[in-house]
């Protein structure tokens, strides 16, 4: 009884956020005009899978210390005020409560640890940052590190998120 929606963010998928799509998306969808409602079809398409979802897994590889431009483009996306998101008296309020976040990173160092490269570990710290924003504040990083320093690194980087995975799962009966 489960959907799984699956949805690869590549720049053919996922084009980065419009001025026109960012402007339409701030006009009521009820008084868009068609050229609006076009623009906005992508980000509505989205936001829908999100408010559909109970569980949202996302593979981020680490790139440059942050994140693919493209997961950058789908958050643009989704990042909605009055959808997403809205602002009262108490300030922001993310409107995407309730569902759990795994995030799954790629990382050609080792940034999880409190060694010197942490200080560069820019991906964690935007999208917990980010997604909180949303309201998706219960999520769980899976770090997949050291695949760029040795074979032995990767091993143990790859050993230890397998680890972190069958610490996940619920224990068999």
């Amino acid at each position: 009884g489960t959907a799984v929606v699956e949805r690869e963010l590549t720049a053919d998928s996922i084009p980065h956020l419009s001025l026109a799509a960012f402007a339409a998306s701030m006009t009521a969808a009820d008084t868009r005009s068609a050229a609006e409602r076009q623009a906005t079809a992508l980000a509505d398409a989205l936001i829908e899978e999100v408010e559909a979802a109970d569980v949202i897994v996302l593979a981020a590889p680490m790139y440059n210390f942050s994140i693919p431009s493209t997961l950058k483009a789908w958050i643009d996306h989704i990042t909605r005020a009055g959808r997403t998101f809205r602002y009262g008296a108490a300030g922001a309020e993310g409107l995407l409560k309730g569902r759990k976040v795994f995030i799954i990173t790629g990382r050609g160092g080792i940034y999880s640890d409190n060694g010197p490269a942490k200080a560069m570990d820019f991906q964690e710290p935007y999208l917990r940052a980010m997604l909180g924003f949303l309201g998706l504040d219960d999520v769980t990083f899976i770090h997949v590190e050291g695949l760029k320093i040795s074979p032995e690194a990767a091993a143990t980087g790859i050993e230890r998120a397998r680890k972190a995975v069958s610490d996940l799962l619920p224990a068999a009966a």
